[in-house]
């Protein structure tokens, strides 16, 4: 598997440090506020890694934070009158409900900062001892950054060129303009815990190397997050972790492109800022999901809801293929010819091609391309009637379903019963259209008495005006069905 290394800038051969297993650490929430889709897509994307490594046969630990203890939550807190432990346990379990109904696998570990503050003080304390830390005459500590001769080889920064650009804020001790806080004294209205340095609480940098030194082996395999942490936070872990143990860190950094909102930044004062439960009410979550896998994880992600809309469109399709592969295998009688052998083969190259698109650095929108393929191959033998009775027919439809099956395990899209996703996806549509469901069933039992009355004048003219509500009609063998258009 090749996978992009943005401390090396290119693809490079993924081989885990101790042969079948895989150390990895990805940041998670700062817990002050509601899920956004930027979270949404670092969650998916990470749980697909996961999914895929552990696919292959491969035993993964996976390590997820959550940061509860902040500027942010210490700020939220204040505002609606709570402790910043109650702030956090409220978001906390908000992620969860919105990442479960995103299909998110529970990380193996899921510390939460104020649960390090010992070992992030005695990584303070180690920094110190070796030099490339100090106390400040307030209580602050702080990591000396040109102690580190590599700063900057993650995001590519030379030092003299932040230095130019770096202020030291009133009230602060800084030796340097560069270095960052390892140990914040107390204030008043914050939280606080006892330490060698006098009251006061731990820098967000911190936390993630504290938890990644006691909870995995380091160095890690993986260390993942957005692209936004890059620099100052992936680069500042380096620095810290690796002045104190002397060692490597992490073998590979991976990190997920931006989501912009109708082609602009996503942000609360620009008023575009999108939850997960804006999206939820108007879609389906595994329709969000599949909009997410649709994008190679590295490029940038545009969401709107014409984005939205094709994406339905698109895992609409390929249910209905499932749907059709296993109605076709209800046929009780079968011809003794053979399936022309081309059909085999071409399955065989897709499988190879989707195959091939995961192991090319989680190549998720080349492989849904294959999906689709496989989906129109489906289509082509079961539209043929002399195809879709073929005697080996089955086997090729079952083959579909299994690869389905097994695309659902790692994508964590397809896993619903055909009827089901068809239901529900209908239920949000008309939610999110305002169609009227009952004047819809009504016009189309009138419709289904002009049938049988043969006033097919009047079965035309319901047609056409339940295509004006954006009601699409389908005439089946079962009897007639209707959608939202």
């Amino acid at each position: 598997m090749l996978l992009y290394n943005t401390q090396t800038r290119s693809k490079e051969v993924f081989t885990p440090r101790v042969p079948g297993h895989v150390f990895m650490y990805v940041c998670g929430i700062t817990a002050y506020d509601l899920c956004h889709i930027g979270h949404a897509r670092s969650c998916v994307v990470f749980d697909v890694l996961v999914r895929h490594l552990r696919g292959q046969g491969l035993d993964v630990r996976f390590v997820r934070n959550f940061t509860d203890v902040d500027d942010k939550i210490i700020n939220k807190a204040n505002a609606e009158g709570l402790t910043s432990m109650e702030v956090a346990e409220k978001y906390i379990a908000a992620f969860h409900e919105d990442m479960d109904a995103l299909g998110i696998l529970r990380a193996d570990e899921e510390p939460r900062a104020t649960a390090y503050i010992g070992p992030m003080i005695e990584l303070a304390l180690r920094l110190i001892e070796r030099g490339h830390a100090y106390q400040t005459a307030s209580g602050d500590v702080y990591f000396r950054v040109r102690s580190f001769p590599g700063y900057g080889k993650l995001s590519g920064r030379d030092v003299e060129d932040l230095r130019s650009g770096a202020r030291v804020a009133p009230g602060e001790e800084k030796e340097d303009p560069l270095d960052f806080a390892l140990w914040k004294a107390a204030k008043p209205g914050e939280p606080m815990w006892p330490s060698p340095f006098g009251q006061g609480r731990p820098g967000w940098h911190l936390e993630c190397s504290a938890m990644s030194e006691g909870l995995l082996d380091l160095p890690l395999d993986i260390h993942g997050g957005g692209q936004d942490l890059i620099f100052p936070h992936h680069e500042n872990e380096i620095a810290q972790s690796e002045a104190a143990l002397g060692r490597e860190f992490c073998r590979f950094w991976v990190h997920n492109g931006f989501v912009r909102i109708n082609t602009e930044k996503m942000s609360k004062s620009l008023g575009n800022f999108v939850t997960l439960r804006d999206i939820y009410a108007a879609y389906l979550p595994e329709v969000l999901r599949f909009f997410l896998v649709s994008a190679h994880y590295r490029s940038p992600l545009d969401y709107s809801n014409s984005a939205m809309d094709e994406a339905e469109k698109g895992i609409k399709r390929l249910y209905a293929a499932m749907e059709s592969a296993t109605q076709g295998l209800t046929r009780t009688k079968w011809s003794g010819a053979a399936l022309p052998g081309e059909f085999s083969e071409e399955l065989s190259r897709l499988e190879k091609g989707y195959a091939e698109a995961m192991d090319d650095d989680l190549n998720t929108a080349a492989a849904l391309g294959h999906v689709f393929g496989m989906a129109r191959l489906i289509n082509r033998v079961l539209e043929d009637k002399a195809l879709a009775k073929c005697k080996d027919t089955p086997d090729l439809l079952r083959r579909f379903l299994a690869d389905m099956a097994g695309y659902a395990q790692v994508l964590g899209v397809f896993g619903t019963d055909p009827a089901a996703f068809r239901a529900g996806l209908k239920a949000s549509r008309l939610s999110r259209t305002g169609i009227d469901a009952a004047r819809v069933e009504a016009l189309m039992a009138e419709r289904g008495q002009a049938r049988k009355d043969k006033d097919f004048a009047r079965s035309d003219a319901i047609r056409d005006e339940l295509a004006a509500l954006g009601v699409e009609v389908k005439d089946t063998p079962a009897g007639p069905e209707w959608d939202v258009a």
